[in-house]
């Protein structure tokens, strides 16, 4: 395998899985991976790694981890 890339299902712009794939793979198997797909980073300057239970701002096109109680 290639290009091996994160990606974050969303539902609700809420992050419910995380898997590392090839994108090619993904489409070719959407039974595999129904729902909606949005990229993520690891290791980027710049972006956040999406964690289960972050949030995604589509119009920002970032993940923002949840508030966390005081």
């Amino acid at each position: 395998m290639s290009d091996l890339t994160y990606f974050a299902q969303i539902e609700n712009n809420i992050v419910v899985n995380v898997a590392v794939v090839t994108a090619e793979f993904m489409a070719e198997n959407p039974d595999r991976y129904p729902g909606t797909w949005v990229e993520t980073f690891y290791d980027t300057p710049g972006k956040t790694y999406a964690g289960i239970g972050y949030l995604f701002n589509a119009e920002l096109n970032e993940f923002v981890a949840p508030a966390t109680p005081e």
